[in-house]
């Protein structure tokens, strides 16, 4: 079996200039999923989908490759993340290089680690799966939502009202931090949820999305906390 990673990561952010390389706790934020990546040796190549040089640049010396850039069609703001692996995948074709499956990893994931890649990676092995996405449960019940309307505060689901929280039916959501998939079934579905797309839960502290600098904020003071308990674990069990 041939496995890649697939780092996603356009120049053009504009809500936060240069926020895929931009400094991280001590370091290009893109660093972590590579490192991640690349410390996991679940993958036979780790590289990065850029249209960016100076990306190319961070990405390869932190230890990932980038064989071409990406296309004009695929850097735009409506290109979809599946679309930039259709292009990885057939780039790749072209070069005498197939892979059984891959890891689409975004690059502001810092709280992705190789333990996780490597704890999700055998779910697509053992759970008769063709993909995992990684999930978070809501905090709070989807169901007991509030809209609007002439004004005044209505439940979105009036059927729910007098529900218990706990009696609901948990709902998850997409962390956006990586996806696992097997070729075969991307290539037919053409999305990264499949109909066999097994969750990976993640724990909602280690969960950030990262659309601004308040998130960026957010994210940092998150990380770093996450940090510290790694670093105590490491000291209880002596690993550090």
């Amino acid at each position: 079996m041939s496995s890649i990673a697939i780092i996603t990561a356009r120049g053009g952010s504009k809500r936060i200039p240069k926020k895929n390389i931009k400094d991280f706790c001590g370091k290009p934020i893109i660093a972590y999923s590579i490192e991640a990546a690349l410390k996991s040796g679940i993958f036979d190549e780790v590289m990065v989908s850029t249209d960016s040089e100076e990306i190319a640049q961070i990405a390869r010396k932190y230890g990932a490759s980038v064989p071409f850039m990406r296309s004009e069609t695929t850097s735009n703001d409506y290109a979809t993340t599946a679309d930039v692996i259709l292009e990885v995948i057939d780039e790749y074709k072209k070069l005498g290089k197939e892979f059984d499956d891959f890891t689409c990893i975004y690059p502001t994931a810092p709280f992705v680690t190789e333990a996780k890649l490597i704890d999700a990676y055998s779910l697509l092995q053992n759970d008769n799966a063709d993909s995992v996405v990684s999930v978070v449960k809501y905090d709070f019940p989807p169901q007991r939502a509030f809209v609007i309307r002439n004004n005044m505060l209505q439940f979105q689901y009036p059927e729910c009202r007098d529900s218990r929280s706990q009696d609901l039916e948990p709902i998850y959501h997409d962390c956006g931090q990586f996806y696992i998939c097997k070729t075969s079934a991307f290539m037919k579905a053409k999305s990264l949820l499949t109909d066999r797309s097994a969750p990976y839960f993640l724990n909602p502290e280690e969960v950030q999305d990262i659309d601004n600098q308040s998130d960026w904020n957010l994210a940092e003071i998150k990380y770093s906390t996450f940090a510290k308990i790694e670093e105590q674990k490491g000291l209880d069990d002596g690993t550090l």
